[in-house]
């Protein structure tokens, strides 16, 4: 199975900072600076800092696949470089709207 690139899992942040999808904040350990979400059944770490987005640490997809920073670093990039100001700017609001509700455990 071929890997997720990095536009691939831009395309599905996009689609949540446009509305398209809903992003929802998951209740499971991340580690420190990171925060796990569910877009449409793809699942993605973000790493953060305070409520700034810098990274997406790694994603899994509904069919399976799978990619990680270190993959996307080899082409000199991550999917949270390709959002615009203002797609960034959405996505950080929906995760701190997301941290004042309780969330939701996957199964």
């Amino acid at each position: 199975m071929l890997p997720l690139t990095a536009r691939e899992v831009y395309q599905t942040l996009r689609d949540a900072a446009l509305g398209i999808h809903p992003l929802r904040r998951l209740d499971e350990h991340a580690g420190p600076g990171q925060v796990q979400v569910d877009i449409e059944g793809w699942r993605l770490a973000l790493d953060v800092d305070g409520v700034h987005v810098r990274h997406c640490q790694r994603c899994h997809s509904p069919d399976g696949r799978m990619g990680e920073l270190d993959d996307w670093q080899r082409f000199g990039t991550d999917p949270v470089s390709f959002l615009s100001a203002w797609e960034l700017a959405q996505i950080e609001r929906l995760l701190t709207k997301c941290q004042g509700a309780p969330a939701k455990r996957q199964p």
